[in-house]
């Protein structure tokens, strides 16, 4: 049996088990897919200074995101179609994020709905919001948040349109799933995840499916999801949002200081650097390039927190050391997911923690509120 040390040893198993075209859905991104590959191959530039003969003893990487205490400063970012991953995903990330003590967000394009994941959940789990035309739908499902008393809604800002992303459309990845010759035979390669979904009744989009006037199943889900996102969303709708929520907000999808400025005014709680994973703009800067320049402008307004190609808990490192307050995982939870389940999603925050446990120690810091642009070697981190 192979010994899991790494994420990317959590990636190649999860590659093995899950089928092609939800396995490449998360692990791809649009276009020419360089922003994608940025975000993780620019955390490697930087480098960190090793520091000794520092005391190491009691170490901590407990903080708070928005307010909330974490074991450490990493989110499960909101990942849509986690549920077919594995059956029932969001469940049981959701269930590995409580038990290791880290917020999980729910997306709204999950498999499972809200009221699936709060029925198997204790610690109020953050929810992913995206803006749709119907804006009745958008008023209730902010309604069944609440009601779910989810710890605060998370507004993507940076899908009013949808990139295209090649790998989906050569897979023919659709709702539902187009069942080519080859799809069908790539399924008939992953039994363990076969299996799986026979046990589940979770197969569609929970928080859709069943909600809306006219999606009743998968079949008529597809025609309501392509003209749904509204190309109109701006930051009157923010404003709107924010008094309908009244609970802590954090906009997701900031690349930009102007845009930054504007979430500041919009009076939100805490802001997300994210390219959307290199899945919207390709071409754009990396998340970790585009931190510091965000945080030196608005970071003493406003909660600063970024996701992007964070695949080890030295990453984690680096974006704090830039000035992030918090960081979310997204492929590397899914790659956790895909491989082990739940034991795959723990297995997860146990290898990004205990990275960043060590790289902290290392660098000559005992708690993570001492991490500064100090541990980082000048001349190797963006400005």
């Amino acid at each position: 049996m192979t010994v899991i040390t790494t994420i990317e040893d959590l990636r190649v198993l999860a590659r093995r088990r899950v089928p092609r075209m939800f396995y490449d859905y998360a692990d791809s991104g649009s276009w020419t897919e360089s922003t994608y590959r940025a975000n993780e191959s620019d955390f490697q530039k930087i480098k960190l200074r090793q520091r000794v003969a520092v005391n190491m003893e009691g170490r901590s990487t407990a903080t708070t995101m928005v307010g909330v205490p974490v074991k450490m400063p990493v989110a499960i970012a909101p990942v849509g179609l986690t549920g077919m991953q594995h059956a029932d995903g969001e469940i049981l990330a959701a269930k590995a994020a409580e038990a290791f003590g880290i917020p999980f967000t729910l997306s709204t394009m999950s498999i499972c709905s809200i009221e699936d994941v709060a029925a198997h959940t204790k610690a109020p789990f953050w929810f992913q919001l995206y803006v749709m035309r119907d804006r009745d739908f958008i008023e209730r499902l902010i309604d069944r948040a609440k009601a779910a008393k989810c710890g605060a809604l998370v507004l993507t800002l940076d899908l009013q349109i949808i990139g295209q992303r090649h790998k989906d459309l050569k897979n023919g990845l659709s709702a539902p799933p187009k069942p080519t010759l080859a799809n069908i035979l790539n399924l008939m390669t992953k039994p363990r995840w076969g299996l799986g979904m026979l046990g589940t009744s979770r197969r569609q989009f929970g928080n859709i499916v069943g909600h809306v006037k006219g999606v009743t199943d998968v079949s008529n889900l597809s025609a309501w999801t392509n003209q749904q996102f509204d190309p109109r969303l701006n930051w009157g709708d923010v404003e709107w949002i924010k008094k309908r929520w009244g609970g802590k907000l954090i906009l997701k999808g900031i690349q930009d200081v102007e845009d930054a400025k504007l979430a500041v005014a919009s009076g939100a709680d805490a802001l997300i650097v994210s390219n959307h994973g290199g899945r919207q703009l390709d071409g754009a800067q990396s998340s970790i390039e585009a931190l510091p320049a965000i945080v030196a402008e608005v970071g003493s307004k406003i909660e600063v927190h970024m996701d992007g190609g964070i695949r080890s808990g030295q990453d984690v490192l680096k974006a704090l050391a830039l000035g992030a307050k918090g960081t979310y995982i997204g492929r590397a939870m899914v790659y956790g997911l895909g491989a082990m389940g739940e034991a795959g999603v723990a297995k997860t925050l146990e290898i990004i923690h205990k990275e960043l446990d060590l790289t902290m120690a290392f660098c000559g810091r005992t708690r993570v509120e001492q991490v500064d642009k100090s541990i980082l070697l000048p001349g190797t981190f963006p400005t």
